[in-house]
């Protein structure tokens, strides 16, 4: 999924656009790791959930704020990463 953008809607409506570094599920559910800017320079990365119901077409994602949830998350994705030109810093 490398390369791919997703558009979030906040809950004021403003549409926020994050590059997806890479995807991975865990305990039943998709996590992805994105970045607020483009892939080519520095930027925050996030973690998100797909909260969204089995089968819905259209998914839904929250920011991870569960520290142990996403220390966790944050150990895989570096492990997924390793063979990338992208470096996690915590």
């Amino acid at each position: 999924m490398k390369d791919e953008t997703i558009v979030l809607s906040t809950d004021s409506g403003e549409q926020v656009a994050f590059d997806v570094l890479e995807v991975t599920r865990f305990q039943g559910a998709d996590y992805l790791l994105v970045a607020d800017s483009s892939l080519s320079g520095d930027g925050e990365c996030y973690i998100l959930k797909d909260t969204s119901p089995a089968g819905d077409e259209q998914a839904a994602y929250e920011f991870v704020e569960n520290e142990a949830e996403r220390d966790y998350l944050y150990q895989i994705f570096t492990e997924l990463l390793s063979d990338t030109d992208i470096a996690l810093e915590k």
